[in-house]
């Protein structure tokens, strides 16, 4: 059993930088796929990003590549996403989740859910 604990969101304005991060509880944290999914008010959760249990393959959504980077500390078991030049299209809700696999699958279930934490980017 994991449970994640997401912080690190607020306000910020267009360009600007936030990173979240996660924590997890549990020993099984360091072999799972932990992800970032969003949902923007009105509109269906949404992929983010994904890393894989050793940190070492990442996937992105199209509409972050670049301006988003997912890592992870299996020592600290934490994941974190560091976004920058945000645009308000970003404003949402941002979960952490994992999965129990070592590496991202697109049709796999997420298995773990944090509480979410809120992002508005403002123009």
């Amino acid at each position: 059993q994991v449970q994640l604990v997401e912080s690190g969101g607020g306000s910020v304005q267009a360009g600007g930088s936030l990173r979240l991060s996660c924590a997890a509880s549990g020993r099984t944290f360091s072999a799972y796929a932990m992800g970032w999914l969003r949902q923007a008010p009105g509109k269906e959760r949404e992929f983010v990003a994904a890393v894989s249990w050793n940190g070492i393959a990442t996937n992105y959504a199209d509409s972050v590549k670049v301006r988003f980077t997912i890592s992870r500390d299996n020592a600290k078991n934490t994941v974190y996403l560091q976004m920058n030049n945000l645009k308000p299209d970003d404003t949402a809700v941002y979960y952490c989740a994992g999965m129990m696999r070592n590496y991202y699958m697109p049709t796999a279930e997420w298995v773990y859910w944090g509480q979410g934490t809120q992002v508005t980017v403002s123009s």
